[in-house]
């Protein structure tokens, strides 16, 4: 019948310390140390009630000894409490250094057997790996034996036990074969380091071969002390062709001070440092280069003390992609340059006679210079004048998106009272409004303060807004103009009851030359540039868009611009009655 010690194993790694769980060494030598303990504080627990069947009540000096020999129970307790593996060792050799020197006062003083236990006190002290404790714990065994030959200079001596003859042979071979139980201890201990070492140059080895980046270590000037077997399959040559100053050299001589840079300062900075430089690739000194990130950090070797380890990787393809993107974007922007220019361009050519066809057919409406013979000459000139100011009109949208786009629109801002705005506005579209059979709701709320903004571009802003509801919207409808106040500034919307936008549609809005209703066979004329406008001019204030619709429930868009801070009611009231007064004017001027 077998017996499994695994129960056991697993109660003891749960008495070990969190903090030392991490190295699988050093928790085996946490739970070899409270086991041991653990053990013999137990059996000086067991050993108790022996005693006291075989051999009465203990005399105060053997039951102190008792007490001393349940010592390595608070030991252990501590060690699993806090994890300090050196001060464990050095309370355990005072432990036992306090019994061995009690047990020696009772049994013969400097002549006492027992006196061979305080050997085992350094050798035990050994196992922490602390020269400290090892020190301190040679310092208590002579301190224990300075105790022992002052009391006999001085003459007193505690009362000495009845010894059986065994008493010095067992006491001897105990501490005897105590020491052989810790030089196994210490050769286990040497064991495991041994074996965690060379499991752990496997598993680097097991990375170094397999990893697809090299992994470098650099002294204080540069030079490679050591290279990983990756060096083959990036630059295709052995890894000690690059010790020393090989890699130095197949770096592309103008990348080589970004290289030794980067170096230097994760040496001094003692951070991560990242450089990109060209690597030579290949055998001899013409072969082809490749791009190359390099990633050096510092770390503290112990055997050569600081050093910088770098890990680096072919970026080649990333390189490729950045440069190939870098270039989309210039054509892009050349392609973007050429457009604007040809807008402009076409812009001013078409205008200069669209001027001339306008000026001329409004003459020959008017008939200035004598009247048509036939009234269909008439009808003539009033269709060259309306196409002419219709083409005009989107020569100029055609303009002013050309010059948003270049970021060339200028705007000057001031405060622009809303009432007057909207009411000029109102006024320009009412021929349009009322030609339509359309309903027209004003809806501002009192007191508004002025928005800061451009007026020509607010104005601008409006019209776009009510053209485009009122071409969208059937004979019998209603378009509202309302405004408010926000925490953000003023709102104004334009809510119409037209055929609405489709989900769809919604995102595709504001871009230039899209309209909603793109088919070959659509009912409603346009450019799809009005509402581009109104986009960019919104923006040029700082302001925001938003749209609201559905198909067959009409259309509201929202236009959000900076306000001035907020005034007293009573002088807002006199404000938008002055600003309503001077628009007014000014249009009769």
């Amino acid at each position: 019948m077998t017996v499994s010690l695994e129960p056991l194993r697993r109660i003891m790694d749960g008495l070990v310390h969190g903090s030392a769980t991490g190295d699988t060494l050093v928790a085996g030598r946490h739970r070899a140390f409270i086991a041991a303990h653990l053990a013999a504080g137990l059996a000086a627990l067991m050993a108790m009630p022996l005693w006291l069947a075989f051999a009465g009540l203990p005399s105060p000096a053997v039951a102190v000894a008792f007490l001393w020999l349940v010592t390595p129970l608070p030991i252990a307790a501590f060690l699993s409490r806090t994890g300090r593996y050196a001060d464990a060792h050095l309370l355990s050799a005072l432990s036992l250094t306090g019994l061995v020197g009690w047990i020696a006062a009772f049994t013969g003083g400097l002549a006492s057997p027992a006196l061979a236990w305080l050997a085992v006190v350094p050798a035990e002290a050994a196992l922490s790996g602390s020269r400290r404790v090892v020190v301190s714990a040679a310092a208590l065994a002579a301190a224990a034996l300075g105790a022992l030959w002052a009391l006999a200079l001085a003459g007193v001596s505690p009362v000495p036990f009845a010894l059986s003859p065994l008493f010095a042979p067992a006491v001897i071979g105990s501490a005897v074969l105590y020491a052989v139980l810790i030089a196994i201890r210490i050769e286990t201990v040497h064991n495991e380091a041994r074996l965690a070492a060379r499991l752990g140059d496997t598993r680097y080895r097991l990375l170094a071969d397999n990893a697809t980046d090299l992994i470098t270590r650099h002294t204080a000037n540069g030079d490679v002390g050591f290279a990983s077997p990756a060096a083959r399959a990036l630059v295709g040559c052995p890894p000690a062709d690059l010790v020393g100053q090989g890699l130095f050299h197949r770096v592309h001589i103008a990348d080589r001070p970004a290289f030794l840079r980067a170096l230097s300062e994760a040496d001094r900075t003692g951070e991560a440092i990242t450089a990109e430089f060209r690597l030579r690739s290949g055998a001899g000194d013409t072969g082809p280069y490749l791009w190359a990130e390099m990633r050096c950090r510092p770390v503290i070797d112990p055997a050569s003390g600081r050093t910088v380890v770098a890990v680096t990787r072919d970026v080649s393809s990333r390189k490729a992609q950045e440069t190939a993107f870098a270039e989309a974007c210039s054509a892009a922007e050349q392609a973007n340059r050429a457009k604007s220019q040809f807008l402009a361009n076409m812009s001013h050519e078409l205008r200069t006679p669209l001027n001339a066809i306008i000026g001329f057919s409004d003459i020959l409406e008017q008939q200035l210079f004598g009247r048509f013979e036939f009234e269909r000459h008439h009808d003539y000139a009033r269709l060259i004048r309306s196409s002419g100011e219709h083409l005009l009109d989107v020569v100029n949208t055609i303009l002013d998106m050309s010059k948003i786009e270049a970021g060339r629109f200028e705007i000057h801002v001031e405060p622009v009272p809303v009432a007057g705005l909207v009411d000029s506005a109102i006024e320009m579209m009412s021929h349009q409004i009322a030609s339509r059979q359309l309903k027209l709701v004003r809806r501002l709320e009192p007191g508004l303060p002025a928005v800061i903004a451009d007026r020509r571009a607010c104005k601008q802003i409006l019209l776009n807004l009510l053209s485009n509801a009122v071409k969208f919207t059937e004979a019998g409808g209603t378009i509202t103009v309302a405004s408010r106040q926000t925490g953000s500034g003023v709102i104004i919307e334009v809510i119409d009851t037209g055929i609405g936008i489709a989900p769809e549609d919604l995102p595709r809005l504001g871009t230039p030359f899209v309209q909603a209703d793109a088919d070959i066979n659509r009912r409603y004329e346009g450019t799809g540039l009005g509402l581009s406008v109104v986009k960019g001019l919104v923006h040029l204030h700082g302001g925001s868009l938003a749209i609201d619709s559905a198909p067959g429930r009409g259309t509201t868009i929202s236009v959000t611009l900076p306000a001035e801070r907020a005034k007293p009611a009573a002088e807002r009231r006199v404000a938008d009655r002055d600003a309503v007064a001077f628009e007014r004017e000014r249009r009769i001027a």
